[in-house]
C-alpha cells in the first residue's frame, strides 16, 4: 500500500544542507506513509501509540497545534521547556524527570522533537540527540521528529542531522511539500518509520490499518508529485538564500539602531526569528501599535508560551524590500512606545 507513493517521496530528502550530514543509504520505500500534510501525520501517530489519556511529550516554547491534535484524540500533552543560554537547548535532565514523575511518567508514549523547532529556530545536538535516543529507547518511548524547516539553515551550529532513519529507537520523521516549497496549499506530507526491526514491523502493521481506515492519497494529487520533486530542490534553495538574506539585513538593521533597544535570539534554522523588545511593552500593546501605526502584525511570544513578556516573532519570507519596510516598522513602533 505505501509503497505505490513512497518511491516519489524518498526523494524529497534529496536536497540536503552543506552543514548536514550526508546522506549515505537510500530510502527504502516501504518505510514511507503518504497522506495529506504533517498535522495529519501527527493525528495518525497519536491513534497509534497512545490510548485515551496517555501523555506526549512537546515542546515549549512551540507552536500550538500538537496540543490541539492531542486532545482531539483524548490524550495529554506534557511540556518540556527549551532553555536559552545564548542559544537554545533542550534540558535531557529535564526529559528523565518527567518521565521518572509518578504522576505523568507511566502515561508518556512519545516525544516530539522539532528539528529545527519554530520559533525558536533550534536544532536537535548530536549531544542531545544520542541521550535522548538512549532515553527514549530505555523508557519504551517513540520519537516524534517534525523536520519540515529542516533544509533552512540560518546560523547553525556544527553537526546537524536529520532525525530521519534513526536506528536506535522507534521514530517516525515528518516532512512536506508545503515548507519545503513554500507553498502553503501544497498538502502533501510523509512520515517516514525507523528504528529496531521488531519495533517498525509492530509500528507498521498498525499503522497500516490506520491509513486504510483513512484511504490513501488521490490519483489525482498523486500524480503531481514527482513534478514536485522535481521543484523542490530550486525552490528550496531560493527560499534558503532569501531567509539568510533577509536575516543579514536584519541584524545590519538592529545594529544601526540608535536606541539599541530591539535583539534577535540566535535562530539555527527555519524561517521565523523571535525578536526581544523591553518587557515593559506589552506583547499585545505592541502588536496593536505595529497595526495601527503600520498596518503590520506579528506573532506575540505568548502565542507560543514563552515564559516571560517581551517577544515578537517576525517571518524572515517577505521581499527583501518589503522585510526591511516591516523590522524599520517595528523599530519605529517599539522606539516610540518606550520614548
Amino acid at each position: 500500500m505505501t509503497a505505490t507513493y513512497g518511491g516519489a517521496a524518498a526523494g524529497a530528502n534529496a536536497a540536503e544542507e552543506e552543514e548536514a550530514e550526508p546522506t549515505t543509504e537510500p530510502v527504502n520505500s516501504n518505510s514511507l506513509y503518504i497522506l495529506s500534510s504533517t498535522s495529519e501525520a501527527y493525528s495518525w501517530l497519536i491513534k497509534l501509540l497512545c490510548d485515551a489519556g496517555d501523555a506526549v511529550l512537546a515542546p515549549k516554547p512551540g507552536y500550538p497545534l500538537i496540543e490541539s491534535i492531542a486532545r482531539l484524540e483524548c490524550v495529554d500533552t506534557v511540556e518540556y521547556q527549551l532553555q536559552f543560554d545564548g542559544s537554545w537547548y533542550i534540558d535531557v535532565a529535564e526529559l528523565e524527570s518527567l518521565l521518572d514523575d509518578a504522576n505523568v511518567g507511566e502515561r508518556i508514549r512519545a516525544l516530539v522533537l522539532i528539528n529545527p523547532n519554530n520559533p525558536t529556530g533550534s536544532y536537535v545536538k548530536p549531544e542531545e540527540r544520542e541521550r535522548i535516543v538512549a532515553l527514549c529507547r530505555e523508557r519504551g518511548v517513540a520519537i516524534i521528529a517534525d523536520e519540515v524547516f529542516y533544509d533552512y539553515t540560518l546560523e547553525p551550529f556544527p553537526g546537524n542531522a536529520r532525525l530521519a532513519g534513526e536506528p536506535g529507537v522507534l521514530t517516525f520523521a515528518l516532512d512536506g511539500f508545503s515548507k519545503m516549497l513554500a507553498a502553503p496549499h501544497a498538502k502533501v506530507g510523509w512520515i517516514q518509520v525507523s528504528g529496531p526491526a521488531d519495533d517498525v514491523d509492530e509500528a507498521q502493521r498498525r499503522l497500516d490499518v490506520i491509513a486504510d481506515d483513512y484511504l490513501p492519497m488521490s490519483d489525482i494529487i498523486a500524480r503531481d508529485i514527482p513534478a514536485l520533486l522535481d521543484a523542490a530542490g530550486s525552490q528550496t534553495d531560493r527560499v534558503r538564500a532569501r531567509v539568510r538574506g533577509n536575516l543579514a539585513t536584519l541584524h545590519r538593521l538592529l545594529d544601526e539602531d540608535e536606541h539599541g533597544l530591539v535583539s534577535v535570539l540566535r535562530a539555527e534554522g527555519g524561517w521565523n526569528v523571535l525578536l526581544r523588545v523591553p518587557s515593559v511593552i506589552d506583547e499585545n500593546e505592541l502588536v496593536l501599535a505595529m497595526i495601527e501605526r503600520h498596518g503590520l502584525s506579528g506573532q506575540p511570544g505568548y502565542f507560543f508560551d514563552m515564559t516571560s513578556n517581551g517577544y515578537l516573532a517576525i517571518s524572515l519570507l517577505p521581499e527583501p524590500a518589503e522585510f526591511e519596510r516591516n523590522v524599520r516598522a517595528v523599530l519605529d513602533t517599539v522606539n516610540g512606545l518606550v520614548g
